[in-house]
């Protein structure tokens, strides 16, 4: 069975007239078994890029958020009002009062809107911590094992505890989408706060394959340090991945090194960008 997977929102657009970039990621997966948003950007361009892109979103029968930050779920509102009542699935955490926190000043960068508005809209969420599958052969990875050394996170994400207090973000519910294809296992990351290489362990022991064809979204490398990047670097190799494009947040000049590193294998992801698998 093919799947189709379109950019819809991201930072950078391909050359087609009236696409709009933003901060943010949204990705279309399509199949005989019904249509998947995956993350909605921060709500500046999802409409205008699905029309552009000829994608209806009224045909969907899900959305997933990938973590609760605004520029992965800012754009729901305007997805519910064309998709109607749908499934939302996520995270618990996925209302945690978020910012980044740089120095003494602090910015909210959290869900934009309360859980109360948006099922208003239609939303129906389905929150949980585990892996799921949520269509034929197509997975969420649910909470990710933080297992490398060198992947600690980004210090300036913050969130309000239970408590009240401000306290280092986790991000436990950094989820990712996986699905098999024709061509192999295919990944679909939205920020990557959980650590490229974590996610990537956690895909193939959830799975039981040993490689992975492709891997699409974002990084968060853009905020990485040297050791980490190389760190991420040196382990790719271990993955056997046929093609990597990156998205959200990879940064341009890490980007830059890991088309020098991957050469043929890496493209970027970005809004517009259409693939078959």
């Amino acid at each position: 069975m093919k799947r189709h997977l379109t950019i819809l929102c991201e930072n950078s657009v391909l050359p087609q007239l009236g696409l709009m970039g933003e901060h943010g990621f949204a990705c279309l997966l399509e199949s005989e078994d019904g249509n998947i948003l995956f993350d909605t950007g921060q709500g500046l361009g999802i409409l205008n890029n699905s029309r552009i892109l000829g994608k209806d979103l009224s045909t969907l029968r899900a959305v997933v958020l990938s973590h609760g930050h605004y520029d992965h779920t800012g754009g729901l509102p305007d997805v519910l009002h064309q998709s109607g009542p749908v499934e939302v699935f996520g995270h618990p955490d996925l209302f945690r009062a978020r910012y980044r926190t740089v120095g003494t000043g602090k910015r909210f960068i959290g869900m934009p809107f309360q859980r109360a508005f948006l099922e208003s809209l239609g939303a129906e969420f389905s929150l949980s911590t585990e892996r799921r599958e949520i269509g034929p052969g197509i997975f969420l990875t649910g909470e990710v094992p933080r297992q490398t050394s060198f992947e600690r996170g980004d210090d300036q994400m913050t969130a309000i505890d239970d408590g009240g207090e401000l306290h280092p973000d986790p991000l436990r519910d950094d989820f990712s989408l996986v699905f098999d294809s024709e061509k192999g296992l295919v990944l679909v990351l939205g920020c990557g706060h959980a650590g490229l290489i974590n996610i990537l362990r956690h895909a193939l022991s959830m799975t039981g394959r040993d490689s992975i064809h492709a891997v699409i979204g974002g990084t968060h490398l853009a905020f990485a340090d040297e050791e980490q990047f190389e760190g991420t670097l040196a382990a790719l190799e271990d993955f056997r991945i046929d093609r990597i494009g990156v998205s959200h947040c990879t940064g341009l000049e890490n980007a830059a090194r890991l088309q020098s590193r991957l050469g043929e294998r890496f493209f970027f992801a970005s809004a517009g960008t259409r693939l078959e698998f």
